[in-house]
């Protein structure tokens, strides 16, 4: 395949993989509008095409700070097994529409509790609505396989209730876990017992690192903590001067430890200044394992096929860069390896070829 440039056409239809997507920051506007009226809680605006676009200026802020604060109205509707289902299934039945074969959600159980549900009440519902949205989008001829990561709240006490439970449900759907929410001042090492208890009980994990902090950040994730990824990691590039490595970008790129970069989520938040400027390029050209990623659909106003032909568009990206992310993802994805290799050799790969 020589180098080929594509539109946004052909990008909808090829197959894409996603690492890093949080069920609480992609539902569908409408249906936020619809549950929000059920439990009672009052909307910025009831009209969906309005409240999409509220999300959207709210996350242009460059505030991480108030990014995360609009998830309040998301959780809110994610009290009730009725909601996290149907919000579960909504979301398989989106990455379908999107060209997605594989994904990874994650969501932090001990932000659903507040209607009364326990912690396994909720990972049990979001597991039925995901189940629900896999047979209905297989049936419609757009398979997806998707797998869960549970979060724990960096900034709060249940980080090790949340890694136990990825134990327990490892072999209903969990696939691996994170921590989540603000970075800085919340270093990952104040969970190195979760994440050894996880290492002990082979869960792999991820650890979001080198967003809101920097370098020290992605040490303590790889290096004391053990992560098998890091989500966003795009300020590992303190370490990196021109073509030259420092010991620990090194580290990350030799190890192939795989970089879940959200291109919309990092501008948005001030961690990037551009598309064609994000650190996404230069670490790729580089040999990193960087894979490409949403991060939050509705709070960024995003799809994969809108990442995608953005970076075609500002950053000169190909079809086999676009090949390279997609198959580095499934490489490290967190599912058996005969698995990912499947979805490679028999997926991937063939679809790319029958498109372009």
């Amino acid at each position: 395949m020589t180098a080929t440039r594509v539109d946004a056409d052909v990008i909808r239809r090829l197959p894409k993989a996603v690492l890093h997507d949080h069920l609480d920051g992609g539902l569908r506007p409408a249906t936020l509008v619809e549950l929000a009226a059920e439990v009672g809680h009052t909307l910025p605006t009831t009209d969906p095409e309005e409240l999409a676009a509220w999300y959207v200026e709210a996350a242009n802020s460059g505030d991480l700070v108030r990014y995360i604060a609009t998830f309040e109205h998301t959780l809110a509707v994610l009290q009730t097994k009725e909601g996290l289902r149907r919000v579960a299934e909504e979301y398989v039945l989106d990455l379908a529409a999107d060209g997605v074969v594989y994904g990874e959600v994650r969501y932090a159980p001990e932000l659903n509790v507040k209607g009364g549900l326990t912690l396994g009440e909720v990972v049990e519902s979001v597991q039925e609505g995901l189940a629900a949205g896999m047979a209905k989008a297989a049936a419609a001829g757009a398979p997806v396989r998707v797998g869960t990561l549970l979060c724990g709240m960096r900034m709060f006490d249940r980080v090790g209730e949340a890694a136990e439970l990825a134990v327990a449900y490892r072999d209903a759907g969990v696939v691996g876990f994170d921590i989540a929410g603000a970075e800085d001042g919340f270093p990952p090492a104040d969970h190195l017992a979760a994440f050894e208890h996880l290492r002990r009980e082979s869960v792999p994990f991820t650890i979001h690192a080198g967003e809101a902090h920097g370098l020290p950040s992605i040490h303590q994730a790889v290096q004391v903590c053990g992560a098998q990824r890091i989500g966003h990691g795009v300020r590992i590039t303190e370490d990196i001067a021109g073509d030259k490595l420092g010991r620990l970008a090194s580290w990350v790129r030799d190890r192939r430890i795989a970089l879940e970069m959200c291109p919309t989520s990092n501008l948005q938040t001030g961690c990037a200044t551009s598309i064609a400027e994000h650190p996404i390029t230069a670490l790729k050209e580089l040999g990193f394992r960087v894979t490409l990623n949403t991060d939050n659909r509705l709070v960024s106003g995003t799809t994969m096929t809108r990442e995608m032909s953005l970076l075609v568009e500002e950053a000169g990206w190909t079809a086999e860069d676009l090949r390279t992310v997609t198959v580095n993802a499934l490489k490290s994805a967190f599912i058996p390896f005969d698995e990912r290799r499947a979805l490679i050799e028999d997926v991937v790969l063939p679809g790319y070829a029958s498109v372009l």
